[in-house]
């Protein structure tokens, strides 16, 4: 009987960096990365301020270059081939850049004319998109009246007129009310689960949470951690956290009595946050040392705790 042999083949990278640098003058905004995205993932960038997010995502886009380490983008070079590298993208910029003096369909249609679609075929894409993006009746509508939500909707719509095999969302839900926010979310499932490649920045972790199969967390434009973000949570911090508060109590003083309740210990202003593999196990010793908080919560660790664990709760300007 003949032997059949199956032969894998690799799946492709759509983004791969290595050594990746971005330099402004004296300063260096990303500072040796190495990354890799792969097709159909939602992969996310998280940091403060001034991590390299933004400078990382602007040369994946082809609107930066790179000052030193290799980049590719969909196996092509941005240096020499950005135009081409463009045609297969699709962009949703962290700040609003529709045409408010165009109607809700002139906006994608006319987009699509860029990438070389007929009239017939712009009109049938903007409809498709428009029934995406949940705005069939807003159609003949200007702009300027569209909510800040319906925008952000309408923006990530225009992004798709061309196919794109890469999607790329800078903070595509900053500044929209929780209703708007979970409807743009459901919108970025349905592409995901359509086998789109997303990538993204955000500075919402449970945004993170619900949406990245995969990220990095970047601070002083490096690379300080990576995962899914149940392996992160599993990795930089306990399984539980414990808030503690004490009314108007001084909350240093209780610090060194709380010393080795849990394996981490975080002072804020208003609380205490014990750390701990047991939330249940750490309330009980804390009432066996007779400390009486006036209010405790459990909760299990997210990934805001890891963020905030890895970069520091110093604001960065």
């Amino acid at each position: 009987m003949p032997v059949c042999i199956i032969w894998s083949v690799p799946i492709k990278s759509l983004i791969q960096a290595q050594g990746l640098v971005k330099r402004f003058g004296d300063f260096t905004a990303v500072a040796g990365i190495d990354l890799e995205v792969m097709p159909g993932e939602v992969f996310g960038f998280l940091g403060p301020n001034g991590a390299g997010k933004s400078s990382t995502m602007r040369m994946i886009s082809c609107v930066s270059m790179p000052s030193e380490g290799s980049l590719r983008i969909l196996g092509r070079d941005p240096v020499r081939e950005s135009s081409a590298i463009r045609a297969r993208l699709g962009i949703c910029p962290q700040l609003e850049n529709l045409d408010l003096d165009l109607t809700v369909t002139e906006n994608l249609t006319t987009y699509a004319r860029y990438f070389g679609l007929s009239r017939a075929q712009a009109r049938a894409k903007a409809v498709e998109l428009l029934e995406f993006a949940r705005l069939t009746e807003k159609a003949s509508s200007k702009v300027a009246p569209l909510s800040g939500g319906m925008r952000r909707r309408l923006t990530i719509a225009r992004a798709l007129v061309n196919d794109p095999e890469l999607v790329l969302l800078d903070e595509p839900t900053t500044g929209l009310d929780p209703q708007a926010r979970h409807l743009l979310w459901e919108r970025l499932f349905q592409l995901k689960q359509q086998g789109t490649t997303l990538v993204l920045t955000t500075h919402y972790m449970d945004e993170a949470e619900q949406l990245c199969d995969r990220l990095v967390v970047m601070d002083g434009g490096r690379i300080v951690a990576e995962g899914s973000p149940r392996q992160l949570i599993e990795t930089h911090t306990s399984p539980e956290v414990v808030e503690l508060r004490f009314g108007t109590d001084e909350l240093a003083t209780y610090v060194e009595k709380l010393d080795g309740v849990g394996d981490r210990i975080d002072l804020l202003p208003d609380r205490i946050l014990l750390y701990a593999k047991n939330g249940d196990r750490a309330v009980n010793e804390v009432h066996r040392r007779t400390l009486t908080p006036s209010s405790v919560l459990i909760r299990r660790s997210s990934l805001e705790d890891v963020f905030l664990y890895l970069t520091g709760r110093t604001l960065i300007d």
